[in-house]
């Protein structure tokens, strides 16, 4: 026999979830507390670093612009150009933009705006233009130096103008102005040295009006249409803070990091963003090196939670497995039992001497309790004897009482309705011999005598159906073979021609001893009910069949429509009927005759199929030979 498992109790697994609870709760809750607070606080650092990388670089930037306004503001101050000597500034123009490759183009114009030196380094323009109204040569003129106005040189670089008054030595006056256009791109460079694509950084630097200056992606400052993300635009240009950084989450989903500082004396926007999941990384990497730890901490604590809840729980399993037995009343099987030396065991102790007595006051109450049973199977026996014939004597008198009453009933019918009927039955002969005398009889007349006639026949036939059910007499069994029996039975019965009859009897012609009126009146009903239930067509079967050595059982089957399961349970109670028009005595006669010939009757039926009555009737053993005819 294969043993089964043992099953933990409840109280191990209480143990076992106050152990989890007493220690990983606490240790759930600091380490929680401390690695949130650390992630945030790395987050903020990080954050931080970001912001203050973006204040280097905007000084960067500034630096960057303000050396090259240095140069111009330095050689405006030379002697060659206050001399306005053509010939020198141009060499003095050349050797500048040898020097200084940011330098697109540089022109010298005198203090009446007139252009004197234009050299560009991308174009050679040899048409001096006007600047006596041009607004920029005005503000150099007037403040001394110029930074700003921005713009796409050529529709393609990034580009600032710069502007330096030209100074004479000699009389500290205004002699003109240097112009020049310096291109941006390096700053995309420095960008990109500082922000390469493998850091997943992005730096870009904007002016008041979101115009893009520089990209750590140069090939973004080339578009026509080149400018930052509009949800990142709207943030920065709206922002009145000089430095500032945090979380974003942009229009496509992702979240970054974003941060940015204003470059000193431009204002211009140096903005980084860098995607969360690489600037987080670090404190990713915290807190899932973290969570394994407290996962391995977890694993540690459960198994040492499961080593002490078994150490405690195990002597009281085996103490529960002992009450059990000793509860289905096993007392000869008992587990062993070996306790520790302390309460656990004191208890053990205490249970293994309550069973010895409780196996000897069980053997005393096992003895009383068969003696009892005894007894009690004697009374219930005796109970049960009185109470079936108490019962089979009131079911027959009550019988009694209702065949006294139908019988009662069924004399006062036979002789108040069948002495009208006959009287009537006279007179309609009487008036159909006159008719018939008559050369040429009115057939409504005719018509209504035949009305009559069947109304008379109907009422006749329920006057019988009623005296034939509540008529009791003896009983006039004698010894038929059944196959005979019922041949003649069938072929004396009126079966309309739409009918087919169908015969088929038991090949042992077994020998009944029978009431042979009765049962040709409960026979003839069950035959004329098939023939009822099938107006236009059908088949009757009439069958006999040996269901085992002592009884047969004769089948009576239409393929009519069928009836419920609820009526069907009915149909045998007196004064039952689904017809239009009868008694409901029919069947009840047949189970009647059924009980009276101590057989029984069934009907099984199928809505739309048909019925089937199967009357069973005990067979003769061993009948005596028939008497030799005289």
């Amino acid at each position: 026999m294969t043993e089964v498992p043992k099953k933990r109790g409840r109280l191990f697994y209480k143990f076992l979830l106050i152990f989890l609870i007493v220690s990983l709760v606490p240790l759930g809750i600091v380490g929680y507390y401390l690695v949130n607070l650390s992630q945030v606080t790395l987050n903020r650092a990080i954050s931080r670093d970001q912001e203050s990388l973006a204040v280097g670089f905007a000084d960067t930037v500034s630096s960057y612009i303000i050396n090259f306004r240095n140069v111009l503001s330095d050689a405006a101050h030379l002697e060659d150009f206050a001399s306005m000597n053509t010939a020198k500034q141009q060499g003095l123009v050349d050797h500048i933009m040898v020097l200084h490759a940011a330098f697109l183009e540089i022109s010298v114009i005198d203090a009446s705006g007139q252009e004197k030196v234009r050299l560009g380094r991308f174009e050679h323009e040899s048409k001096m233009r006007d600047f006596s109204g041009d607004a920029l040569f005005a503000k150099v003129m007037r403040a001394g130096e110029f930074v700003g106005g921005l713009e796409k040189y050529q529709g393609k670089y990034p580009a600032i103008t710069m502007g330096a008054q030209i100074v004479n030595p000699a009389t500290n006056q205004p002699a003109g102005a240097i112009l020049a256009k310096m291109s941006l791109t390096a700053i995309s460079s420095l960008l990109k040295t500082g922000f390469p694509e493998t850091t997943h950084t992005q730096a870009a630097v904007i002016d008041s009006s979101g115009f893009l200056i520089a990209h750590s992606n140069s090939k973004e400052i080339y578009k026509p249409d080149a400018k930052l993300p509009d949800d990142v635009l709207r943030i920065l240009l709206q922002n009145d803070a000089k430095t500032g950084g945090g979380e974003l989450i942009l229009e496509t989903g992702e979240r970054v990091l974003g941060a940015f500082a204003e470059v000193s004396d431009l204002g211009w926007v140096v903005y980084i963003q860098r995607s969360v999941s690489v600037a987080y990384s670090a404190s990713n990497d915290m807190m899932k090196r973290t969570r394994n730890m407290m996962l391995i901490v977890t694993v540690f604590v459960l198994f040492l939670g499961y080593a002490v809840s078994l150490i405690i729980t195990q002597p009281i399993s085996a103490l529960r497995e002992a009450a059990i037995k000793l509860g289905e009343g096993d007392f000869d099987y008992l587990p062993d039992l070996s306790m520790p030396n302390d309460e656990i065991g004191e208890l053990a102790h205490t249970f293994m001497q309550m069973s010895e007595s409780l196996k000897v006051k069980t053997a005393e109450i096992m003895s009383a309790k068969d003696e009892l049973e005894r007894l009690n199977r004697s009374l219930e026996n005796r109970v049960e004897a009185r109470t079936r014939e108490l019962k089979s004597a009131q079911d027959e008198l009550i019988k009694k009482e209702r065949l006294a009453a139908i019988g009662q009933m069924a004399s006062v019918v036979g002789h108040e309705i069948r002495n009208p009927l006959a009287v009537i039955n006279n007179s309609i002969y009487f008036i159909k011999t006159k008719t018939n005398a008559q050369p040429n009889p009115e057939p409504k007349v005719i018509k209504h005598i035949a009305i009559i006639e069947s109304e008379i026949r109907q009422a006749n036939g329920i006057i019988d159906e009623i005296l034939g059910f509540a008529r009791t007499r003896e009983l006039n069994p004698k010894l038929v073979h059944l196959n005979s029996y019922l041949e003649d039975l069938t072929m004396s019965f009126p079966v309309p021609p739409h009918i087919e009859m169908v015969k088929n009897f038991a090949g042992e012609n077994p020998t009944v001893n029978i009431d042979s009126d009765e049962m040709s009146q409960a026979l003839r009903n069950l035959i004329k009910n098939g023939i009822e239930v099938m107006p236009e067509h059908g088949k009757l079967y009439v069958r006999s069949e040996m269901v085992d050595a002592g009884t047969v059982r004769i089948d009576v089957e239409d393929t009519g429509c069928g009836m419920p399961k609820e009526t069907a349970e009915k149909i045998f109670a007196p004064f039952f009927t689904t017809k239009a028009r009868g008694t409901g005595l029919g069947l009840a006669v047949v189970k009647k005759v059924a009980d009276r010939h101590k057989g029984k009757v069934e009907v099984s039926s199928v809505v739309g199929q048909g019925t089937c009555f199967k009357f069973y009737i005990p067979v003769v053993q061993n009948p005596p030979p028939p008497a030799p005819r005289g």
